[in-house]
């Protein structure tokens, strides 16, 4: 049951850490990212897609480049990520009663 909840979070990690690249390098090809993220051209490409369909990045004839709505998208992400946080927390289950056999 976490696991998929770790997967996913790892999978955001990657795509957030290619956006950023994206944002700090723009444009910037997939070759140039695999390089220095160390993930493989393949998992790049993935989260090069998915960022594109999200429409926060777009392809140009040097490399990936920011859109118009990536500002906006950066902006509300620490807010976000905060509402999970705190949801998150909420979810521990702290004290478990002993169970009696």
């Amino acid at each position: 049951m976490i696991d998929r909840l770790e997967k996913e979070v790892d999978m955001l990690e990657r795509h957030l850490q290619v956006l950023r690249m994206v944002i700090e390098n723009e444009p910037i090809g997939i070759v140039k990212m695999s390089n220095e993220t160390g993930y493989p051209h393949h998992k790049v490409r993935y989260s090069l897609r998915v960022l594109e369909e999200e429409n926060l990045i777009e392809p140009s004839s040097q490399g990936a480049i920011t859109t118009e709505t990536t500002v906006e998208f950066v902006g509300d992400l620490d807010g976000k990520i905060d509402e999970i946080v705190d949801k998150l927390d909420g979810m521990k289950i702290d004290e478990v009663p002993e169970i009696e056999s």
